[in-house]
């Protein structure tokens, strides 16, 4: 088997028969086998699958185990020499799959390997971005982003100088579509589990560079990604934004210790209290509604960062109590 393609799904029927039909339409010269690992659909997906795509390997998790978690069931079942993660709102181009497939092969030096992600219009997502660093966290807090220009040392986790419109080795690449030699993926036991569902793609190309091979990206193939399609609606943004904050706690722990998570605590500070500022003052002068729920976001933000000790949040789970449900207990 050359290729296996995992899908994680939770209540996803609305966008993965697109997914599914663009896959087995659109590819021609590759074998291949897709899984589906299933959260717990209870939207009749599991059932939508079976009929409608037979051919597909359902494996039904019956909870919500979360994006690492899940696509770990779907990387154990795999075969394939490679293995593609993709969401389930994605539309694969013509050709796309046999020909990111033969451009890995062409491409020893490379484990992990991207597309074009397209927006709906037909602009570019822009999914590739520089690896994540505490220089980085800084640069973004203080919106040091100009600095770029002159040298990627003072990126703010996204490229400057670079669009897309070329090859080039990337730092990491979004979860959305991400193409793994499958021996290598398996080898390093897939996502790290912690990171239940913020920087589990920036943690496993980490990985992948520190194993001594590249993460490369190529625009001469597509997708469409319908962006949060499968997750629209659901929760509150700060369901999401803070599942960020611990997740990003975890992965700075992970990498640079204690310090780096306090200092990663130190950068969020800044950067929240400079945005809410700034959002302030724009605010008093062109006043909308959509400014002042972004700002009062900001605030959340920024009073549960100044209450957390990241370490013993690591550490022990201790997270500061806010009036709000916290991000942890909810399902997703």
């Amino acid at each position: 088997m050359k290729l296996s393609i995992v899908i994680l799904c939770w209540n996803d029927q609305k966008v993965i028969g697109d997914c599914l039909r663009s896959i087995f339409e659109g590819t021609h010269r590759t074998s291949f086998e897709v899984i589906v690992s299933d959260n717990g659909s209870t939207d009749q997906s599991v059932e939508f699958i079976r009929k409608e795509f037979p051919q597909v390997r359902v494996l039904e998790n019956k909870v919500n185990l979360r994006f690492a978690k899940g696509n770990n069931v779907g990387i154990q079942a795999s075969q394939g020499e490679y293995v593609l993660i993709l969401n389930p709102d994605t539309i694969i181009h013509e050709g796309t799959l046999d020909g990111m497939v033969a451009y890995a092969d062409s491409h020893p030096e490379g484990a992990a390997f991207g597309c074009k992600v397209l927006n709906r219009d037909g602009t570019n997502q822009g999914c590739q971005w520089p690896p994540y660093t505490l220089r980085s966290e800084w640069c973004a807090a203080l919106h040091l982003g100009w600095l770029s220009q002159i040298s990627e040392l003072f990126h703010p986790g996204a490229y400057a100088n670079w669009k897309g419109d070329r090859e080039r080795s990337v730092g990491w690449l979004a979860g959305c579509f991400v193409l793994i030699r499958g021996e290598l993926l398996k080898r390093l036991n897939g996502f790290d589990e912690q990171f239940f569902y913020y920087y589990e793609d920036t943690d496993l190309c980490r990985r992948i560079w520190e194993a001594g091979y590249s993460v490369v990206y190529t625009p001469d193939f597509a997708i469409t990604h319908l962006q949060g399609q499968s997750t629209t609606n659901r929760f509150a943004p700060i369901t999401f934004a803070l599942d960020a904050q611990i997740t990003r706690y975890r992965y700075y722990y992970k990498y640079y210790g204690p310090e780096g998570a306090r200092s990663c605590r130190r950068s969020s500070l800044m950067g929240f209290f400079l945005r809410w500022l700034a959002y302030g003052a724009i605010q008093l002068l062109k006043p909308n509604e959509s400014l002042k729920k972004r700002r009062e976001l900001l605030y959340t933000l920024l009073e549960w960062n100044y209450r957390v000790d990241p370490v013993r949040l690591v550490e022990h789970g201790e997270e500061p109590q806010l009036n709000i449900k916290p991000a942890r207990v909810l399902e997703r």
